[in-house]
């Protein structure tokens, strides 16, 4: 990369010598070459035929533009292509017969092919001979600078003009006879030249940015600079000096001259530039621009002080730098290059130059810089650090080991983020330029390292992931930077550091760059310990998911003792504490698995430390110190087992009396108050379970009746928790109970501790009759969590406990995960007391108890509460269902004989209803459920008896359908699930279950409901006695839900969408057909005296839809349809007026020809939402013409 090109910021500036190297892109799917010439020469070629037609253009530029993005990321692949293409630009533009707009086209399509390659590769393609000068300026005479549909032109424009007057003449010999005419002169080309320069300089657009290209390639001509180099810095510093950085004028004409003045003491000479240095320096300093909030302002300011620093300076190569000589890889890996890099030795030469004198205006710059490093933007630490590296290589040893050393106190933790930030990248810097000797190494190192794990809190956040990100660069630059001799002191330190960044940072990018910087160095030092193996588990895309880092990368890790100690520190020290909850808890987990492969560590060490921090202040350390406690007493307890040695081995007396002691420490100073008391009171609880599944030797011990207290206040007050971790401290609090009682609540395996029980199941029962709805949820799942031996004797009441809080009541109609939790206990107070058949039902699941168990479950399946939440009874009907599956299962496997016929078809009917209702999770699960149930297996065939149909169920659903089907997916789910109507035990339900979703609101769901209806009763329309079948079927599910809007509503779009369909054409052959006679009796029960606006709009589309059957029916329709011409509400009034007149033109045979067209004028004349006086005598008239008596009014009762 040149000299003064800047990459992305954060991105690393690969050194000239690994050029070749990293040419390469390392991406998959990369491009060969550019294949879209024929497209390209022929969008190109066609520019002329655009011009009429502005959306052609705007499509070819468009196209042109796809064509030119893929490139974006191999831009070089444009190359021999670039100057055909521009050839047949520049045809276009150099014809002076081209229109205006033509000429602002071609520019356009140079403009994208610059923006693609970069233009420094593209000028040197341009025409630039002497003849090429004028006509350029002649353009220039054609432009308004303010029109900003055309800026392309202009700085394409500027950009060719800074090719063309590079010309090896001198320009004066371009003017000729200036004197054209008497009176008149014309200007020299040099102050055209540059007039247009400045011109634009101040311009709003892009060619600002091409104006400063401009000046730097003009002003520095050996001609140009004699006579205008010092007016146009002059120009520039009085710009700056009335500029203000306030005014958006200000800014623009700032940065244009910034610009300039930067590009000219880049490319200038510095013999030329040296004059005019201080100066410039001095005006700038005046311009204060660090006090300005114009991120590229600070950025030029930044670039321009280091090129004056750089002018100031003698351009040389420091004699005392350190050289690494080659640094190629693949002559790294040549054995006679590796012997030779050993035999050669760094000798730090001193500086032979003793008597050169420093300029003091390179104090200042260098001052400046380092306050450009600490800038609140990464862009101008990024600028700021370059010119760190660039000005320290032209200093004196000594002189650069201060700037060194000012450099390290940016690592001050007084100092922001930004200063370490911009710190790292001054170090990458100065050590990829050789310019931080290995002397220095040991304190770059040391700050490094922190600067790996740095990380501020601010607020709810933290700051430091750049910082974190940019240590990881530096790492990956000295990697490059020095021989393998030269880092081996700190070899252990680094792989350490960057392990742990690898595994354990928060944020993904850092683990990544943590990841690329070992892997440099495993490849270019060959020094990291374990490197490939590492690298080989720990690549970018491993990195990408946290909790597989935490979890099983640094156990990987971990197996090498190298990093096993520094990972289980770094965790003890800077994770358990961390901010982010999710990271206390991954590093209690990871500590798990480490403290194992470490145990003596861990005992004498880590523990101890971990005990200290539950006494805390600081409620993130306690937090995670109580989590990471629990996590490595449960660790070492395992490997104890494993062993087969006790846990007092790892665990000594006083490790073992600090757990006992946490929960009463914080108990003691009302920790487990407020919002910290939330985290507290989870942390314990698993504490709590960890000790008691570890055995602990705490038996009688009052810290028992203290966690009982605990566990038991936990669960009366979820009420008062927030609602965010209301459900994990729940399932904590459950747990804790669970292995709590299981260790320590016995006095012989199996057998309760009546003492310790203390009637804990009549407490439990107890609290399940509190008005709070949590506290139910809480202690029904404490039941259903208390092992066999606490609920012998006890089930009978249990599970009457337990069905009431399933039941719906009216105060508690909305308590529904009371009641969804109530069933999930269930299923496990089934599953802990067993099954037997003879068993009494104060212990087993026996005889006498399943049905009303089964009876308890299967009613849930019809809870559809709904509240503000939406229909929160999905969660009631959910858990029903999978506790259905689990005790099914478990009588299947152990006593079928308990499961009765009538049982068994009505869970599966009902599960079929609800896998063919309109919520697309609990249809699929309900559909496993159902697949689960028929092809369960045990050991005698089938585990689950009297299946109504299972042969052919097995034929429409086979094994192979429980993997590959999609419940979730309507497109999947309905087609296989209609078909269940053709089996008469299912058809009810399924029927029940489709017309909810065949009316139902949501698209997909509706469409493919509706598509496997029809496709059903189309199958059936030859079959009379099963569609008869159907159709009664059909008026049994809305007679038996008459008034249910759940249903009824649904029902009628359902019955609406088949009438239209002509589900039903079969039955209009026969007068008065009992289908559409009971139809027209349920509909006109629905609606009667109803208010709901929906509903009456399906009835009326129900009502013309019935009128296509003949007989005595039709008058009664065509009645029900007049009396809703009348009907109060004036929006029911208009709809029936509507669909009344799409059924008379739909039904030619409803109404007589001779008064069909008056029909059709009421219906259409009428304005059905006036008043209803009016309304009623044209209502009438209809019924006059149509032959329907006039509807009476019924008046009203006179009160007593």
């Amino acid at each position: 990369m040149a000299l003064g090109e800047e990459p992305a910021a954060g991105a690393p500036e690969d050194a000239p010598e690994d050029g070749l190297e990293d040419a390469a892109p390392a991406r998959g799917g990369a491009l060969e070459s550019f294949s879209d010439t024929a497209e390209t020469r022929a969008l190109l070629g066609r520019l002329q035929t655009l011009l009429g037609d502005r959306a052609a253009r705007e499509g070819a530029l468009e196209r042109f533009r796809v064509i030119m993005d893929k490139y974006q990321e191999q831009p070089h692949l444009l190359d021999p292509h670039l100057e055909w293409m521009m050839n047949l630009l520049l045809d276009v533009v150099q014809n002076k017969t081209s229109p205006a707009d033509l000429v602002h086209l071609a520019f356009k399509f140079l403009y994208i092919i610059t923006k693609v390659r970069g233009y420094k590769t593209f000028l040197r393609l341009f025409p630039h001979e002497v003849a090429d000068v004028q006509p350029i300026l002649d353009m220039f005479t054609n432009q308004n600078p303010k029109d900003h549909e055309t800026w392309e032109t202009r700085y394409m424009l500027l950009l060719w003009l800074s090719v063309a007057c590079l010309i090896p003449f001198d320009l004066s010999r371009l003017d000729g006879n200036l004197d054209t005419q008497p009176g008149q002169t014309r200007m020299p080309v040099m102050e055209r030249i540059l007039q247009i320069a400045q011109s634009y300089l101040v311009v709003s657009d892009k060619a600002r940015d091409a104006a400063a290209v401009l000046v730097s390639k003009f002003v520095t001509r050996p001609d140009v600079k004699q006579k205008m180099m010092a007016g146009f810095l002059d120009w520039s510093l009085c710009t700056l000096a009335r500029s203000s950085f306030q005014t958006i004028e200000g800014v623009i004409a700032m940065d244009g001259t910034l610009q300039a003045l930067a590009q000219i003491f880049k490319h200038g000479k510095r013999e030329d530039c040296l004059p005019y240095a201080a100066t410039v320096l001095q005006c700038l300093d005046g311009c204060r621009l660090p006090n300005s909030n114009q991120t590229l302002l600070r950025k030029l300011g930044v670039k321009l002080v280091q090129r004056l620093g750089l002018t100031f300076l003698k351009p040389r190569v420091a004699k005392w730098r350190y050289q690494r000589g080659c640094r190629s890889l693949a002559a790294n890996l040549q054995p006679c290059a590796q012997s030779q890099r050993e035999s050669k030795t760094h000798v730090e030469t001193p500086d032979s130059e003793e008597g050169y004198d420093v300029p003091e205006e390179v104090e200042s710059v260098i001052e400046q810089l380092l306050v450009g490093l600490k800038d609140k933007d990464t862009v101008v630490r990024w600028s700021a650090a370059k010119g760190i590296g660039r000005v320290a290589g032209r200093l004196p040893q000594e002189l650069a080991d201060d700037v060194l050393g000012s450099v390290l106190d940016c690592f001050s933790f007084q100092e922001t983020d930004n200063a370490w930030h911009g710190g790292c990248l001054a170090l990458a810097e100065l050590g990829r330029r050789g310019l931080l000797l290995p002397s220095r190494l040991t304190d770059v190192v040391a700050v490094i390292l922190k600067a790996l794990t740095y990380e501020e809190k601010r607020g709810a956040c933290s700051v430091g992931t750049n910082v974190r990100d940019a240590a990881c660069y530096v790492c990956w630059a000295f990697a490059r930077a020095y021989e393998p001799r030269e880092l081996q002191p700190f070899v252990a330190r680094i792989s350490s550091a960057l392990v742990v960044a690898t595994v354990f940072d928060r944020n993904v990018n850092c683990r990544r760059a943590a990841s690329a910087a070992f892997q440099e160095n495993v490849g270019r030092q060959g020094t990291f310990p374990h490197g490939i193996d590492i690298l080989t588990t720990a690549d970018y895309f491993a990195v990408g998911n946290r909790a597989n880092c935490f979890l099983v990368i640094s156990k990987f890790i971990a197996g090498f003792p190298e990093y096993t100690q520094p990972m289980i520190d770094h965790l003890v020290t800077m994770k358990v504490s961390h901010w982010d909850g999710v990271i206390r808890e991954l590093s209690a987990k990871a500590l798990h698995h480490l403290v194992q492969l470490a145990p003596e560590y861990s005992a004498t060490h880590v523990v101890p430390h971990l005990l200290a921090m539950t006494r805390s202040p600081d409620l993130h350390a306690r937090h995670g110190a109580v989590l990471a406690c629990a996590e490595v007493a449960r660790s070492l307890h395992t490997l104890a087992v494993q062993e087969g040695r006790p846990v007092t081995d790892f665990l000594d007396e006083m490790a073992v009396q600090g757990l006992k002691q946490i929960h009463q420490q914080l108990y003691d100073h009302h920790l487990y108050r407020g919002l910290g008391g939330e985290l507290m009171r989870q942390a314990v609880c698993v504490l709590v379970e960890n000790l008691s599944l570890s055995r602990m030797p705490f038996r009688g011990d009052a810290v028992v009746d203290g966690w009982q207290w605990l566990i038991n206040d936990t669960l009366r007050n979820l009420h008062l928790i927030s609602s965010h971790s209301r459900q994990q401290i729940k399932e904590a609090a459950v747990a804790a109970l669970a292995a709590l009682c299981s260790e320590y609540l016995t006095k012989e395996p199996g057998q309760a501790d009546l003492a310790g029980q203390g009637g804990l199941v009549k407490q439990y029962l107890a609290e399940l009759q509190s008005p709070q709805e949590m506290t139910r949820c809480g202690f029904s799942l404490a039941l259903g969590a208390l092992p066999g031996f606490l609920l012998r004797g006890e089930l009978r009441q249990v599970l009457a406990g337990l069905r009431a809080v399933t039941q719906v009541s009216p105060e508690d109609v909305s308590f529904a995960e009371s009641r969804r939790d109530a069933l999930k206990a269930i299923a496990q107070v089934c599953r802990t007391v067993g099954v037997r058949a003879e068993g009494t039902p104060d212990e087993v699941v026996c005889r006498e108890n399943v049905a009303q168990i089964y009876c308890t479950l299967l009613d849930c399946l019809g809870d559809y509460t709904t509240d503000s939440r939406g229909d929160v009874g999905a969660w009631v009907r959910e858990a029903a269902m999978t506790s259905l599956m689990d005790l099914t299962l478990l009588l299947g496997r152990e006593q079928p004989e308990l499961i009765e016929a009538p049982i068994c078809e009505r869970i599966l009917c009902c599960l079929a209803q609800q896998a063919s209702e309109k919520i697309d999770r609990f249809r699929a699960h309900a559909a496993h459920v159902f697949m689960t149930l028929l092809h369960a297996t045990g050991p005698a065939g089938p585990a689950v008896p009297h299946v109504p149909h299972r042969t052919e169920l097995e034929r429409l659903f086979p094994r192979s359908d429980v993997a590959s089907v999609n419940w979730n997916a309507p497109s999947q789910a309905f087609p296989r699930i209609t078909q269940l109507l053709g089996l008469p035990a299912y058809r009810y339900h399924v029927l029940l279950g489709l017309a909810v979703s065949v009316g139902g609101l949501t698209e997909s769901t509706v469409r493919h409901s509706t598509q496997s209806l029809f496709a059903y009763v189309k199958g059936i329309q030859n079959d009379l006695q099963a569609l008869e079948g159907f159709a009664g079927t059909l008026l049994q599910v809305f007679e038996d839900n008459l008034l249910n809007d759940r249903v009824s509503v649904p029902l009628l779009k359902t019955l609406d969408q088949m009438l239209a369909h002509g589900c039903f054409d079969a039955f209009t052959t026969d007068e008065d057909h009992p289908f559409c006679v009971k139809l027209l009796t349920l509909c006109k029960e629905e609606i009667k005296k109803s208010k709901d606006v929906q509903k009456l709009r399906s009835s009326i589309a129900v009502f013309c839809g019935l009128v296509a059957f003949p007989g005595g029916v039709r008058r009664r329709v065509l009645l029900q349809l007049l009396l809703l011409l009348c009907h109060p509400f004036p929006v029911i009034r208009k709809a029936t007026a509507s669909q009344l007149y799409e059924m008379v033109l739909t039904y030619s045979d409803v109404v007589g020809s001779d008064v069909l067209d008056e029909v059709m004028a009421v219906l259409g004349d009428t304005a059905w939402d006036a008043e209803l006086p009016l309304v009623r005598g044209q209502r009438n008239r209809l019924c006059d013409l149509l032959g329907v008596p006039r509807p009476q009014l019924v008046p009203k009762p006179a009160a007593c």
